[in-house]
């Protein structure tokens, strides 16, 4: 076994997750929160929009290419052996609205894989995708379903307050975040209102946060930048100031000039009292358990955002952690709250627009025509 797998890691049994009593009833007041931001954004937009990670910033075509020469317990799933498969990425950020970028909040990162191979989970039997959603930080900003219901109600709350107020709490939010960090604290809560740091979102590293099934094993996932374009622009901040798109504008500048390249990466659990699966707010140690790469994602120079054809582009598809193959089903209470709330997400977007949202056979049935936007 390679040194970067310092230890032996858990194997996967259905029996790691524990069930709350009352994780039905959390469910359903995830639901009704989710159709509380959708109907109230359906409203302001006149267009039902997704109940978080509304705003797109780049909508890209890719490939993702496996490694050679991985080690056994990392060649799992769509790892086990070398191979490539069409991508498609989506760079958003969390709110439920379309908000001026002034106004900063975590950013994610959508990644729908085509033409993946193996036993399927749940309610995506006629697929054959994967899907990864993750964001720019190491863990969930809430440990149990519960607790993710109280941020989305807080979240909620904020969704149909004026964007002059929103801007001016994310500034202030910001200011507040950036002083606790100075003293080695984070604060999940204050980024998730509009306290994260504004800077460039190529310069990201992603992760999925939530654990996941790895085959025979348990781990986390991660997409970091590594070509010399990308890791230049870690930490560094953007300019939003009379830029209500400016995070398209950036991301754009950078994807058109020259192919992009990140690493998909790949963090072991190998223990689970200080790994938890039920508790998706812990950091797993890196030091004990060091994200390992097991394939590279390349994103040819084009266009980042295509106005008329991007929006149309992001109202065809869906993202879901449940899209997938078992050897890569989400474990976790939070992961398990995820399922029907992502599927309610999507189906209030089909039913209110008169269009359902149908899973993408490949990548060239993504449309290529845009509609006129006056």
């Amino acid at each position: 076994m390679p040194d970067d797998l310092h230890h032996s890691p858990i194997a996967f049994t259905p029996n790691i997750e524990v069930r709350a009593e009352d994780e039905a009833e959390t469910i359903q007041g995830l639901n009704e929160q989710l159709r509380l931001i959708q109907e109230k954004t359906a409203k302001d937009y006149g267009t039902a929009l997704r109940g978080v990670h509304a705003k797109g910033h780049a909508i890209v075509k890719g490939k993702l290419e496996v490694l050679s020469g991985i080690a056994p317990a990392l060649a799992q799933g769509l790892f086990a052996a070398p191979g490539s498969y069409d991508a498609l990425l989506r760079f958003s950020t969390l709110p439920g609205d379309i908000l001026d970028d002034s106004v900063s909040v975590p950013r994610g990162l959508a990644v729908k894989l085509f033409g993946v191979a193996g036993d399927r989970l749940p309610g995506s039997e006629a697929d054959a995708n994967q899907d990864f959603i993750l964001v720019n930080g190491p863990a969930f900003a809430a440990p149990t379903p519960k607790a993710f219901l109280a941020n989305l109600k807080m979240l909620a709350k904020t969704t149909d307050t004026g964007e002059g107020l929103k801007k001016g709490l994310s500034a202030t939010l910001q200011v507040v975040d950036a002083a606790l960090e100075t003293v080695g604290i984070q604060s999940p809560t204050i980024q998730t209102l509009g306290g994260a740091p504004n800077t460039h979102p190529l310069g990201e590293t992603y992760y999925t946060q939530v654990p996941l099934r790895h085959g025979g094993y348990i781990a986390k996932l991660s997409i970091a930048p590594v070509s010399p374009n990308l890791v230049e622009l870690a930490g560094s901040k953007v300019d939003t100031a009379g830029r209500p798109d400016a995070l398209r504008e950036v991301i754009g500048e950078v994807l058109i000039e020259q192919d992009s390249v990140w690493e998909l990466r790949v963090q072991l659990c190998i223990d689970l009292e200080k790994m938890p699966i039920e508790d998706s707010s812990v950091v797993w140690d890196e030091k004990q358990s060091p994200y390992v790469a097991v394939a590279r994602l390349t994103v040819p120079a084009q266009l980042g955002w295509e106005r008329g054809l991007s929006e149309q582009q992001e109202q065809a598809v869906a993202f879901s952690p449940w899209h997938g193959i078992a050897a890569h089903q989400p474990i976790g209470g939070v992961n398990r709250a995820r399922k029907p709330t992502y599927e309610m997400s999507t189906q209030f977007r089909g039913q209110h627009n008169g269009c359902p949202v149908h899973e993408l056979r490949a990548l060239a049935d993504l449309s290529t025509q845009g509609m006129t936007i006056d």
